[in-house]
């Protein structure tokens, strides 16, 4: 899927993945996941997350798009935070867990959505006045102002908290992910990290028909 970037100073990885299997645990993912969480605790601390290089990169995004992020974390941030004072990852289901793992991992907001549920043109842009959506597990969202993901339907989600409208259930069949990523950030680990998504959905969820690419502005 093709998404517009209107916004300055990121670029996006995109996956897309078919024929997916949501379930809520599978062995392999969930001791990846305490690995992973493992290495977090061992090697910072939750005042040093403020000083990991993406983070603060990430950080400098939003502040480029006139939203603070000390007001409102970006989601990568707020599961290192969570994962650096010994609370883990949440467990949601074994793509969501994949997604989850590979932002903590990078220090990059990722998004997870149910692909069947988007309707193209996707933009990624500024909410405009009137916009909102319920989130994943939260409020409903004000939306203008804030950098959205808006499909032809409207706002679906964003580096902070995704909506209920497009979220992955157990119905979901096909998924989404977008990596929010500073444009200055490497390129080459962004598609690492694209590679890394697919090689973990493809094991862990029998994803298959998995198409990635990097949309640059």
């Amino acid at each position: 899927m093709l998404i517009a970037i209107e916004l300055p100073g990121v670029k996006l990885g995109v996956l897309e993945a078919g024929h997916a299997r949501v379930e809520l645990v599978v062995e392999g993912l969930a001791r990846e996941m305490d690995e992973a969480c493992g290495r977090v605790r061992r090697t910072m601390t939750v005042e040093q997350v403020n000083e990991h290089h993406e983070v603060r990169l990430v950080r400098g995004l939003f502040r480029e798009w006139g939203f603070d992020p000390a007001r409102y974390r970006p989601s990568s941030e707020a599961l290192l935070r969570r994962v650096a004072q010994g609370k883990g990852l949440y467990r949601v289901s074994n793509v969501v867990d994949a997604i989850n793992l590979g932002s903590m991992e990078t220090g990059w907001p990722y998004g997870a959505y149910d692909l069947a549920r988007v309707s193209p043109p996707v933009r990624f842009r500024l909410g405009r006045a009137g916009e909102t959506y319920d989130g994943i597990g939260k409020h409903t969202w004000h939306l203008e102002g804030r950098p959205v993901l808006a499909d032809a339907q409207g706002p679906f989600g964003m580096p902070i908290s995704d909506s209920t409208r497009t979220m992955i259930t157990e119905a979901t069949t096909s998924a989404m992910s977008v990596i929010f990523a500073p444009l200055e950030s490497d390129t080459e680990a962004l598609q690492q990290a694209l590679d890394t998504l697919a090689t973990r959905l493809s094991r862990y969820c029998d994803a298959r028909d998995i198409r990635e690419r990097i949309v640059l502005p």
